[in-house]
């Protein structure tokens, strides 16, 4: 299996991204062709896009990765697919190294950051108290390691595609 027919099977499908009650506002946008062929260019890109979108600390990723990737014509499916890089699982160690990066970047002592405890504050207390105190370090740890990541992503598709279209040569010149 070609890297080409792993990226087909995985991304979602024109129809189900048409169907989407958010992404319905770009339907008119929708027609380009640019943002549907798989190709080095557009996947990589794409790729990237969704990557660089992931490290966004608020749950706009997925939205964002596919304005972007609408606007810049990369392929729309893999930067969707792309944006859930982080998840459930993920996110608190991401967040995490952003955090810790982002101090780092700022000269800004750490802050403890308290578990979001029912019991003794509200989901409000919490933003209004620590996330007020972090959200600074948070940002920039983010911006510096989606950056650092999507340009990772983005060369490693590029030299996978590289890879894989060399053994597809090979192939056809034994034959």
């Amino acid at each position: 299996m070609t890297f080409r027919d792993l990226v087909k099977h995985y991304i979602p499908h024109k129809k189900s991204i048409e169907d989407n009650k958010i992404l319905r506002l770009f339907a008119e946008y929708l027609h380009d062709p640019n943002i549907w062929h798989i190709h080095r260019r557009s996947s990589a890109g794409g790729a990237a896009i969704g990557i660089f979108c992931a490290f966004i600390p608020f749950p706009i990723q997925t939205f964002s990765a596919a304005i972007l990737a609408i606007y810049l014509r990369m392929n729309l499916p893999i930067s969707i697919l792309f944006s859930f890089f982080t998840n459930p699982i993920t996110i608190p160690f991401i967040f995490f190294y952003c955090y810790k990066l982002g101090s780092i970047i700022l000269l800004i002592d750490e802050q403890k950051i308290e578990n979001i405890s029912l019991n003794n504050t509200t989901l409000y207390e919490w933003f209004n108290t620590i996330f007020l105190n972090i959200w600074e370090p948070l940002l920039v740890g983010c911006f510096i390691l989606g950056l650092i990541a999507s340009a990772i992503t983005y060369s490693l598709v590029r030299l996978m595609w590289r890879f894989g279209a060399i053994i597809k040569w090979g192939r056809r010149h034994k034959l």
